[in-house]
């Protein structure tokens, strides 16, 4: 008897809670978009978190929630864009794609050297001593701080020490500009053909001691320039890819190579 009623009050507190959590599902049930589903596989899965968003699926949510827009995803491929815009029932205007523009063309080869580090190969850790062992305070250190940082191996560097963005894998996800102590990268169209390869704000002469191709803000080519895109701001050379048309007059008059043509979607500046 005492067995019989023990199995009773344990099947009728079993059917009490099993009554109580089905209610409780249903009252406290979290309602999935399936949207959400279709918009994380149509995504790369890289979850690399240059969009803003905590990885793919984040993504997926803030997109659907409006805090995110459609195309903030940088490493998807325009038709991606398209459908999940489509999914979503809004439109997107097709930009310009931009790549990771380095602003230093020294290297181990035209700049003079300061002193030899011999500590972390780190460029942060380097700019700390004395910013940097390079000559010139503005230039590239070489130690590929930007390399590692690129989640997408665009970057590797060179026999000169200086990094080489691939056109092709860059997402202009904005990790080598954030990376770099110097902040000798920015994002600009990979329409443009022409760039300045260089930061410094010092005066000509000081540019001239420590680096072979450094602006010297000689001004030949804001002269030069028939649409106003260059400047010299502050000693030194800046085109505004605005205006900027590619006619390539100021690369043509530069005295010291500061200036760069791109070509076939490498960067030189030999003429």
């Amino acid at each position: 008897m005492e067995i019989l009623t023990a199995i009773l009050t344990l099947g009728a507190l079993g059917a009490i809670f099993g009554v109580g959590l089905a209610i409780a599902s249903k009252k406290f049930a979290v309602h999935i978009d399936p949207r959400l589903e279709k918009i994380q596989g149509l995504l790369p899965g890289s979850n690399c978190g240059t969009c803003g968003g905590a990885g793919c699926f984040g993504f997926a949510e803030s997109v659907l929630s409006g805090k995110l827009p459609v195309d903030a995803c940088r490493v998807s491929e325009d038709e991606v864009k398209e459908q999940i815009a489509k999914l979503l029932g809004k439109k997107i205007e097709k930009k310009v794609k931009k790549t990771a523009l380095l602003h230093c063309h020294g290297g181990n080869k035209r700049v003079k050297d300061k002193f030899n580090y011999s500590g972390i190969e780190d460029c942060v850790a380097a700019n700390l001593v004395l910013q940097g062992p390079e000559a010139c305070v503005f230039g590239c250190i070489g130690f590929g701080t930007c390399a590692r940082a690129c989640p997408f191996g665009a970057i590797t560097m060179n026999e000169e020490e200086l990094p080489v963005v691939n056109i092709d894998k860059c997402t202009a996800c904005g990790k080598c500009v954030a990376a770099c102590p110097k902040f000798l990268f920015s994002l600009a169209p990979v329409t443009k053909t022409y760039a300045v390869r260089c930061k410094s704000r010092d005066m000509g002469k000081a540019v001239m001691e420590v680096c072979a191709v450094g602006c010297i803000a000689c001004g030949k080519c804001e002269k030069a320039c028939p649409t106003g895109a260059m400047k010299i701001i502050d000693n030194l050379a800046v085109i505004d890819y605005h205006i900027c048309d590619n006619r390539g007059e100021c690369f043509r008059v530069c005295p010291v190579n500061t200036i760069a043509k791109k070509e076939n979607k490498d960067w030189s500046s030999v003429r």
